[in-house]
């Protein structure tokens, strides 16, 4: 009896020993791939204290301009009494708080900031948001964010809050217009290829929601765009191969087109998150400055 329950102790032993072993070495994976991913930010916007990029691989200032077609004049810094630094709102520290539907132009430009390429650009747009869409947002629709030289239908990424009720939540990724619309006419098919839908996403007034876009190969035939939303993947643009052809040095990463309620954690990576990297940036408690430390 002794001897049996001896080498019972003896099993449970080694395999508290094993299990250990195991549990450190996903410990030590995590860590590692997480050190890793500070090698792929090409840009970062903490909003903590500052507007100013604290990481960019281009332009860190922040621009206003009373709206885009008069964006070559924007001044630098915040010029809208209706967007601010909100401190201590953020996911952690500040946050940028759009207080009224905003109008203005507000945006870090893109030339070398998301590496966009016209042979082949991959990357990932990675920021938090904060808001009911239900109750917060003015009428219509409204964009986060969007990225392109011109507007919203020709070369450009963005996501978006529908003026449905109650709201939806797209990802769009729509190459040059004179390729897929050349009419620039109202073709839902056409439209519905190049988006991906949420009918029922995750936002709260009282919670922060992930949002990242994991973007492949654009400007090839091969080409692929896709949507998570707290660490989970909500769809993909594929098969559509757009070109999307830029003038590299006026790119923006424009904000808050419409848009009322916080961000932070403005971030861009050089390459396409797998999804495990991007639960990985969902699950860092003191946000992107901690792959830093």
């Amino acid at each position: 009896m002794n001897i049996n329950l001896q080498l019972k102790n003896m099993k449970i032993g080694r395999l508290s020993v094993i299990a250990g072993v195991f549990l450190l070495l996903l410990s030590t994976s995590a860590c590692s791939q997480q050190k890793q991913l500070k090698n792929h930010v090409l840009f970062y916007s903490s909003f903590d204290g500052t507007v100013t990029a604290d990481i960019s691989m281009g332009d860190a200032m922040l621009y206003t301009a009373e709206n885009y077609k008069k964006a070559a004049s924007a001044k630098p810094g915040l010029h809208n009494p209706d967007v601010v630094l909100a401190n201590g709102k953020g996911l952690t520290g500040d946050a940028l708080h759009f207080k009224k539907a905003n109008t203005s132009a507000i945006f870090y430009k893109a030339y070398e900031n998301v590496g966009y390429s016209n042979v082949s650009w991959s990357g990932t747009i990675s920021f938090w948001l904060r808001l009911d869409p239900n109750k917060d947002l003015a009428p219509g629709y409204c964009d986060p964010i969007c990225i392109t030289d011109v507007r919203y239908n020709d070369a450009a990424m963005w996501v978006d809050f529908t003026d449905h009720n109650p709201r939806e939540f797209r990802l769009g990724a729509l190459g040059d217009l004179d390729v897929w619309n050349p009419e620039n006419i109202n073709d839902e098919a056409k439209w519905n290829k190049r988006t991906v839908t949420v009918k029922q996403p995750p936002f709260a007034r009282d919670e922060w929601t992930h949002i990242a876009i994991a973007f492949s190969e654009v400007n090839t035939t091969n080409s692929s765009f896709k949507l998570y939303l707290n660490g989970k993947y909500n769809g993909v643009i594929k098969d559509v191969n757009d070109p999307f052809t830029w003038e590299a040095e006026n790119g923006k990463i424009m904000l808050g087109l419409g848009y009322i309620g916080l961000m932070d954690e403005l971030t861009v990576f050089d390459k396409p998150l797998e999804a495990h990297e991007v639960n990985i940036v969902y699950e860092l408690k003191t946000g992107i400055k901690s792959l830093f430390d």
